[in-house]
């Protein structure tokens, strides 16, 4: 059994999406960003980045005491090795899924994530950085639109690996990061052909009705008023 420490956003997408495409039994344990729950001492003894998700494995492989994952990546890799699925075993094949893994961890991600942020959550609209973000997404889908087009099917080539289950719940913000698919055929081919699998779509759908449907100020103080010092003092841990 895992337990998997999840809120329905991008990141939590993607591990809930590899847990239903293995069939790992799982139980779900809502950490809610909004309130701060992610600063508890129970989760950050888990995940001591203070970020969702994360996961405890009761029954690792060695048999040993329950063994705790944090950071989406490092969990995709984790799982993907616990049931020898969707990360090739093959020195070139298995690089090359990790390199398309990493560009999504240091590229895709963060540039959407602050895209996002400066189009929907900043109080002030700040131009440089809507254009500087929004042109670098631009560029991102770009690079993924060429690489798909190459391999004619998935990210990393031919099969479907932990790549794509990465990648494609950041695809999933396309609307809301005002990118339009349309201008990219061959994310739109690959998107349109995951959005079909069952398991996806279940991973989309767990704890779906979590989600506020506006940001509070106690959720915008949680999520973008973090320093070191008010972590250290507890001062965004619900209360």
């Amino acid at each position: 059994m895992i337990d998997l420490y999840y809120w329905p956003t991008p990141n939590g997408w993607k591990i809930s999406i590899m847990l239903e495409e293995v069939g790992l039994d799982y139980k779900l344990k809502p950490i809610n960003i909004g309130r701060g729950e992610q600063f508890s001492d129970e989760f950050l003894s888990i995940s001591p980045n203070n970020r969702m998700p994360a996961i405890v494995d009761h029954l690792p492989a060695e048999g040993s005491a329950p063994l705790s994952v944090f950071e989406s990546g490092a969990i995709l890799m984790y799982l993907a090795e616990k049931t020898g699925r969707f990360l090739p075993t093959e020195v070139r094949e298995r690089n090359h899924v990790i390199q398309w893994l990493m560009w999504q961890l240091g590229g895709l991600g963060p540039m959407a994530g602050q895209n996002g942020h400066f189009l929907l959550y900043a109080p002030e609209k700040i131009p440089y950085a809507i254009e500087r973000y929004a042109k670098e997404v631009n560029r991102l889908y770009g690079v993924l639109n060429t690489q798909l087009g190459k391999t004619g099917a998935f990210v990393a080539g031919s099969d479907y690996s932990i790549a794509d289950m990465a990648i494609f719940p950041w695809v999933r913000t396309h609307k809301a990061q005002k990118v339009l698919l349309t201008e990219f055929p061959h994310v739109q081919r690959w998107y349109d052909d995951l959005f079909k699998r069952p398991a996806v779509k279940r991973g989309l759908d767990l704890g779906k009705e979590l989600r506020a449907p506006a940001l509070t100020e106690e959720a915008r103080k949680a999520l973008f008023g973090q320093t070191a010092e008010s972590v250290r003092d507890g001062q965004h841990a619900k209360h």
